[in-house]
């Protein structure tokens, strides 16, 4: 526990509960425990991680079930930093390179692979292949990219709970680089003229679940982000990472609750006031929800408490796209080609992204594939792989009949798969799961089986998006909330919440004693949302 000053002293006795171990509720807790916090941690589940875990399936293949990779662990570091520990003497990060495979589908068969690294020279070779015109602007893309986050970093470090937080002055310096017109394809024709290369640095809107022609053109610091500062595999899967949030937490005093089902959340008149969990009352001064947002918070709060989101305006929020997940235990090797992550690109890309945002299944799919057994020996047995296959889909918004669609679904998937190499599938197959937009939703609370959450449009980004102090006493965090989607982002989002929930409770000085103090200039006044 950190020394206490004048505003730490403010801290002691007080109880928060935090709803949901996910990835932000695990940082949250750190960060308020290391405040001298008292924290109780309740999780429906039986493990920690929320989708951010690894499971071990019968035959001893291991697959993380969300997130497959880890991009800018400084932000995770420096929450590790804040309470006195090292990142690394916690969880083994192997960095990627390459970082990827990207394989572009042609009428005719491959047209283009690209192994992507963060190594400019060598990306530059790999892009002179396809389109050696293009690798001539590899080195401006990456300076206008540097120059671009460094300008909305304070942004993602910023709560936006009124529209005067729309004009900081962090806002204000960024708008000449933010350019919210245009798309990310479109910003990338600045720089590429093959539609294959500006895939290479675009494909990864789809974490935000998102297409490369309707996100906004902020989003070409993902790609920047992986190239610049490396792709990770924890070793022992993306669920290590959550493991060892909790064991730290655990050992700096929270309370963590397994298969406690938090019922409600309650309230002394428009302040949070507590949990209703298995029946029982849990008295706190503060309460923080880490889940699904759609899903969560209209489930625990009621409709009373959230004026501005309502369940008619929920019901009516842009979502993302969800994922046809398919989990394989395989006996024998991969081809030697198919590295740690390979992703098959479509041919006619922007049509099957169109397909997914206008509700219509996919026939010629897209798909991404971890073999984490190519860097991690430890995620199946001797002789044998772990295969983690995933497809962009619709939510189940389109109304598609998953039951009756999931076999026929299934085998196109593994018909696809021969493309990278991987012959005579179905034979050697010894576990298998799959996962399709209504198990996201029935078995991991996902709304409408959106499994990036709430879309990153404009008008669903920073103080239009689910505020992180929601109401009094009340704060959030995840991808349904600021700053949005992405582990290193959720992140980011627990320091804001914590820091908003330690200034309400203590003020601004003790966040800063915390740890965590302002990173950039506030607009809080008013009621939160």
């Amino acid at each position: 526990m950190l020394q206490s000053g004048d505003g730490l002293r403010a801290l002691t006795g007080r109880r928060v509960a935090v709803v949901g171990a996910g990835p932000g509720g695990l940082a949250s807790a750190l960060l308020l425990a290391r405040a001298g916090i008292h924290v109780t941690m309740f999780e429906k589940d039986a493990q920690v991680g929320g989708r951010t875990k690894t499971v071990e399936a019968p035959g001893g293949y291991r697959f993380d079930i969300g997130p497959t990779f880890f991009l800018y662990p400084q932000i995770l570091a420096d929450i590790f930093s804040s309470c006195g520990e090292r990142l690394e003497d916690h969880i083994k990060l192997e960095r990627l390179d390459p970082q990827y495979h990207l394989v572009f589908e042609g009428q005719d068969g491959i047209s283009g692979t690209i192994r992507a690294t963060g190594d400019i020279a060598r990306m530059e070779t790999e892009i002179a292949r396809m389109a050696p015109d293009d690798a001539k602007n590899v080195k401006t893309f990456f300076a206008e990219n540097r120059t671009k986050l460094e300008y909305f970093k304070p942004i993602l470090q910023q709560a936006f709970h009124t529209l005067r937080s729309m004009a900081s002055p962090a806002m204000l310096a960024a708008l000449p680089y933010l350019h919210p017109g245009r798309s990310v394809d479109r910003d990338l024709k600045r720089y590429f003229a093959d539609p294959r290369v500006r895939l290479a640095f675009s494909f990864q809107t789809k974490y935000l679940g998102m297409s490369p022609f309707r996100c906004p053109s902020l989003f070409t610091i993902l790609s920047f982000l992986e190239y610049e500062h490396g792709v990770y595999h924890p070793v022992g899967g993306c669920g290590a990472v959550s493991e060892a949030m909790a064991g730290l937490a655990g050992r700096m005093g929270v309370d963590l609750r397994l298969n406690a089902n938090v019922e409600r959340v309650l309230f002394d008149g428009k302040r949070a006031s507590g949990v209703v969990v298995d029946g029982e009352t849990f008295n706190a001064d503060a309460v923080l929800i880490n889940g699904d947002f759609a899903k969560v918070v209209r489930a625990l709060v009621p409709e009373r408490h959230r004026p501005r989101w309502r369940d008619a305006k929920i019901e009516k929020a842009r979502l993302s796209c969800s994922t046809f997940m398919l989990y394989l235990g395989i006996e024998g090797k991969m081809p030697a080609s198919l590295g740690h992550h390979t992703i098959l690109l479509a041919d006619g890309y922007e049509r099957n992204i169109r397909e997914i945002t206008e509700g219509t299944l996919p026939m010629q799919p897209s798909l991404y594939v971890q073999h984490a057994g190519y860097t991690d020996g430890g995620m199946a047995p001797p002789g044998h792989t772990a295969l983690y296959v995933l497809v962009p889909v619709p939510n189940l918004k389109a109304g598609i009949d998953w039951p009756a669609t999931r076999a026929t679904y299934r085998a196109l998937i593994l018909e696809r798969l021969k493309l990278l190499g991987i012959e005579d599938l179905e034979s050697r197959i010894r576990y298998e799961r799959i996962i399709d937009p209504t198990q996201w939703e029935e078995d991991f609370t996902v709304h409408e089986g959106a499994t990036f959450n709430l879309a990153h449009d404009l008008m669903q980004m920073l103080y239009f998006r689910p505020h992180n102090r929601f109401r009094p006493g009340l704060y959030i965090v995840g991808g349904g909330t600021h700053p949005g989607s992405g582990l290193p982002v959720i992140y980011e989002g627990a320091r804001i919440s914590s820091r908003l929930l330690i200034e309400e409770l203590a003020g601004a000085r003790a966040a800063a004693q915390a740890g965590i103090p302002e990173t950039a200039p506030l607009a809080t006044s008013g009621e939160a949302s």
